[in-house]
């Protein structure tokens, strides 16, 4: 009788949450500036601004703080249409996340960006990039989008990154030493997203072979990576 290979164990997609409350928010050099914005809210030197930065850099982590303390409403721009535009204004703050994702209703976002000045509503906006580098169409909208207030989110530095390591991992209740963190400080990029994608990698894996997760099974993990 053939023998196969064991079956292979599924791991079960446990639910967990990432805490975005200003308290869970790590601070560095790099979102200092944005941060300070944030908190400084009302007393904004523009009702809108745009966040910008590389993806995972914490943009989304800061909206949701700013939404919190604002009661604002929070869209995707490539859902925004005309139709749209009245109720998503309706608090009289509002973010539109990923500016520069896909395919943007041009002619909404200038009605939008109208309405919020006629209106004297916030509008907090994310984008990898800044205006400049999107390819709008409507001449209109460009320059209206080229005068909103750019602040620059960068990617994290070495302590900030270590920390968000820790963070990341505590918000999936997972124990880890100090091997396993500057193991992975040797092996990832120095982004957000690759940190994320990392310790997702070792809870998962974690849970499909039955390993705990720790240095060892980061190395097994990483290793051709």
């Amino acid at each position: 009788m053939a023998t196969g290979a064991p079956p292979r164990q599924l791991a079960l997609a446990l639910p967990h949450a990432e805490r975005l409350s200003r308290d869970d928010f790590l601070e560095g050099d790099g979102n200092a500036v944005a941060l300070a914005l944030i908190d400084r809210w009302p007393d904004w030197p523009n009702r809108t601004i745009l966040l910008a930065g590389p993806e995972g850099c914490g943009k989304s982590h800061l909206a949701t703080i700013w939404s919190d303390r604002a009661g604002a409403r929070v869209i995707s721009a490539q859902a925004l249409t005309r139709e749209l535009v009245p109720s998503s204004l309706s608090t009289g703050a509002l973010v539109v996340e990923d500016l520069d994702r896909g395919a943007l209703d041009e002619p909404a976002m200038f009605h939008l960006m109208n309405l919020a000045r006629q209106d004297e509503a916030y509008v907090l906006m994310t984008s990898r990039t800044a205006p400049a580098m999107m390819p709008i169409g409507l001449r209109d909208l460009m320059s209206r989008l080229r005068a909103v207030p750019v602040i620059d989110v960068a990617s994290p530095d070495d302590a900030l990154l270590r920390a968000l390591i820790v963070k990341l991992c505590a918000d999936r209740q997972m124990l880890v030493d100090e091997s396993l963190v500057s193991y992975l400080m040797t092996r990832i990029e120095r982004t957000f997203a690759a940190a994320r994608h990392a310790v997702d990698l070792l809870d998962r894996e974690g849970l499909r072979l039955g390993r705990p997760v720790t240095r060892s099974l980061a190395a097994d993990l990483l290793r051709d990576r």
